[in-house]
């Protein structure tokens, strides 16, 4: 029986999409981050002196969720600099993940802060208190300035982590909320309506949940090995069924280690033609990389009449 890990061309896509691609840009997106965190704790302290001396919940709800941004922002600042540390004895894989479970904390946060808006926003509908809407117009004003500047500085960062687009998004939905909150201080200006704060801070309570809830399942999906979106494992082990010299496909487990970076680790019957081990797994290589995008594969042949007893995973042929 004749094991190959294909440790060259693995290791060759972990330097290439892993190490290699944060590191390139790794100071100039500190710095912005670290930026981004500066004005996102000033705006937070604004905005929560604001919202007590006007009364507003909105106000107050606005900079609570800012905080989380900082927050999110410190995490994603601190996995990014630890995805860059090399593997070793003990972090065999490298330490890729680290954003993954920062964006895990993150959107897990979002949501817990979603649900303790939308009680105090159902209490405060039962209880209205009086709002001074100049106060909430300024205030939001200067935090929208402040959150388009933050998104601006996560915006190019965004595309290729999901760490960053988690604090990217949080802005994102911050600066919507801050546009919210100034039409809230409107309202109460030329209306006296003082319930539009109470409902104005469910509409956001909504939106930072709807988001938590849709972005966390790719960060679970991810640590839990599950096989990418826009692959099918089925298929894939079919596809490499056909290829010449293989009789079937077995134990076959298709994975991503991190956000960029697929694996596959599979058992692969030679047919009984006793074709070469090595070009079959070359060929298989080539069609994983070539139709799949995977370019770390683990494959163990297995001679026509040494199959396994019983074969697990997912199956081809």
């Amino acid at each position: 029986m004749a094991h190959q890990h294909g440790h060259g061309q693995g290791h060759h896509g972990h330097n290439h999409s892993g190490h290699g691609g944060p590191g390139r840009h790794a100071g100039g997106g500190q710095g912005r981050l670290a930026g981004a965190v500066a004005i996102n704790l000033a705006l937070t302290v604004a905005q929560v002196a604001g919202g007590l001396l006007s009364g507003s919940l909105a106000l107050i709800a606005d900079a609570l969720h800012n905080f989380s941004d900082a927050a999110s922002l410190v995490i994603a600042l601190l996995a990014r600099r630890l995805a860059r540390r090399p593997a070793d004895s003990r972090m065999t894989f490298g330490w890729a993940r680290a954003e993954i479970v920062a964006a895990l904390i993150n959107f897990t946060t979002l949501i817990l802060i979603g649900l303790y808006l939308a009680a105090e926003a159902v209490m405060r509908l039962f209880d209205p208190q009086p709002i001074d809407g100049w106060t909430v117009v300024v205030i939001a004003g200067v935090a929208l300035v402040i959150d388009a500047a933050t998104v601006l500085l996560t915006m190019a960062m965004a595309r290729d982590s999901m760490n960053i687009r988690a604090a990217f998004l949080h802005n994102l939905a911050d600066a919507m909320g801050s546009v919210a909150v100034i039409v809230g201080g409107v309202v109460v200006l030329l209306y006296d309506w003082t319930l539009i704060d109470p409902l104005l801070t469910l509409a956001i309570a909504a939106y930072v949940l709807w988001h938590g809830a849709s972005e966390i399942g790719a960060a679970v999906r991810i640590l839990m090995n599950a096989a990418p979106d826009h692959l099918d494992a089925v298929d894939l082990a079919t596809a490499m069924a056909g290829v010449e010299g293989v009789h079937d496909i077995h134990h076959l487990h298709l994975w991503r280690f991190d956000e960029h970076r697929t694996s596959v680790e599979a058992h692969v019957r030679l047919s009984a033609d006793r074709p070469d081990p090595a070009a079959v797994k070359q060929r298989l290589r080539a069609l994983l990389e070539r139709d799949y995008g995977v370019a770390h594969a683990t494959l163990e042949t297995e001679a026509h009449g040494d199959a396994c007893v019983a074969p697990g995973g997912v199956r081809g042929r």
